[in-house]
């Protein structure tokens, strides 16, 4: 069987499951740094996808890691089932909490600045960019180990 670059066990996913920790707690960190972030649903929304990417990226980078370490990749196919819906899930809400948030600073920037302040505003166009860069990279993920999965 060949090895998927990028697939659950190897150093790129390694490095894909790290991004993806790294920029979603970037993400958390610049929208909680604004302290009006829970009087917008979009926000909060956020803040929770966000919250439960990083425990999930988290846990898979130390997978890999192991695995990369002792040189045998995880291949059980419901493991990697459990893991592709997990990451096509947290893919999709990832996505859609990025883009609520993009959308809400839009709207708050549009009405002339008076609903948000220019530099909490630039914090939360911070986050919801670290919010699509983590999406970019759990979209990698997904298609990785989607690609997988037939052949096991």
């Amino acid at each position: 069987m060949d090895e998927v670059p990028g697939s659950l066990g190897t150093s790129a996913s390694f490095s894909l499951r790290l991004g993806q920790t790294l920029f979603a707690s970037a993400s958390l960190l610049f929208m909680s740094l604004g302290v009006d972030f829970y009087s917008y649903t979009a926000f909060c929304y956020l803040v929770t996808i966000m919250s439960l990417v990083i425990p999930w990226s988290l846990t898979l980078a130390l997978v890999d890691g192991y695995s990369v370490l002792v040189k045998c990749p995880v291949r059980q196919p419901g493991i990697l089932l459990i893991i592709v819906f997990g990451d096509w899930v947290l893919s999709i809400l990832t996505l859609a909490a990025a883009c609520s948030t993009v959308s809400v600073v839009d709207l708050l920037l549009h009405f002339n600045g008076s609903y948000c302040p220019p530099k909490l505003c630039s914090r939360y166009q911070i986050s919801a960019a670290m919010a699509f860069l983590s999406w970019f990279m759990s979209l990698a993920s997904a298609l990785f180990n989607l690609w997988l999965l037939p052949s096991l």
